[in-house]
């Protein structure tokens, strides 16, 4: 059977995802969905426009919702990047343009019966997956956003650097909020075999945490968007999903101690999240997601 994916917002992220897994040969049939018509027209034209130089096919359409009746993915990169560009990129920035979508997509593909995994990347992240699954009304399970999947990676070349060791060398987390009140679980994290917690001073696990949360400002504010990182994460989400691989990602999905979507690590497979890990996190990193998840809460709350 041909795997399909849909991709729903083919701006900067969208269309780099969209090429990512073109270029891999990750599915065999891609929806691509924008309301800016020439943007995704073009860009269709451009993907087939590559195809006699790449060693796999695809078959690529646009703007067909009926075409995702029986896909297997559906990724959710809508927004307007241009509304980050203030002094903080704040992500909420957008809040008010993406949860105004959420019903519209959601009834879409409630419409034409689709009946797969929805990986959201929409900003803020945390709280559009939590809208999404609201709308659809899906199994909390089959409603994932990427997360600290980006974050974590961030995480990682920082801690990477340190030890000059290659960042798929370094394991751990960042937990929570996609966003200002997300945490490094220095508990979780070990390079070398080393607990890290046990020897970074506290300065240097602080100046790490925060490259991880600032990592993604500096590269929006050098070219006013970010791709390559949030688009390798989607890219990860969404293959783990369609190969059923049963991998371990920090990604958002639903947390029932504090009834919200974060981000905390899950076993991701062809069903979506198969299985919540049980962290034995410390009580200042309890309290941290905590004070994370109640943050996402809210912003739910308020745009329901």
């Amino acid at each position: 059977m041909a795997r399909k994916v849909g991709i729903i917002g083919v701006g900067h992220v969208g269309s780099t995802v969209a090429h990512g897994l073109i270029a891999q040969g990750s599915f065999d049939d891609y929806v691509l969905i924008d309301k800016n018509e020439k943007k995704v027209a073009a860009d269709a034209l451009d993907f087939q426009d590559a195809a006699a130089n790449l060693n796999q096919h695809a078959n690529i359409y646009t703007n067909d919702y009926q075409k995702l009746s029986d896909a297997d993915v559906v990724i959710c990169a809508f927004g307007d990047i241009k509304l980050q560009d203030n002094p903080n990129a704040d992500r909420f920035a957008e809040l008010s343009l993406t949860s105004s979508q959420v019903p519209e997509i959601a009834d879409a593909l409630k419409s034409v019966g689709f009946n797969g995994i929805i990986i959201v990347i929409s900003n803020p992240v945390d709280v559009v997956t939590s809208l999404m699954q609201y709308h659809t009304g899906f199994p909390k399970e089959k409603v994932i956003g990427t997360g600290t999947l980006l974050d974590t990676a961030r995480m990682k070349r920082a801690v990477g650097d340190y030890f000059d060791v290659d960042p798929k060398s370094v394991f751990g987390y960042n937990l929570g909020e996609h966003g200002n009140s997300q945490f490094t679980a220095w508990s979780q994290v070990r390079v070398k075999g080393q607990i890290l917690s046990n020897v970074l001073s506290q300065e240097l696990q602080d100046s790490i945490a925060k490259e991880a949360v600032v990592g993604g400002h500096t590269v929006f504010f050098g070219k006013k968007y970010t791709s390559y990182g949030i688009a390798s994460a989607a890219i990860r989400l969404a293959l783990a999903v369609v190969s059923d691989s049963h991998e371990e990602l920090p990604v958002s999905n639903f947390y029932a101690p504090y009834d919200t979507y974060l981000s905390y690590p899950a076993i991701v497979g062809r069903q979506g999240i198969v299985e919540q890990l049980k962290l034995d996190l410390t009580e200042d990193e309890v309290s941290k997601l905590e004070k994370s998840a109640n943050f996402i809460k809210e912003k739910v709350r308020e745009h329901k």
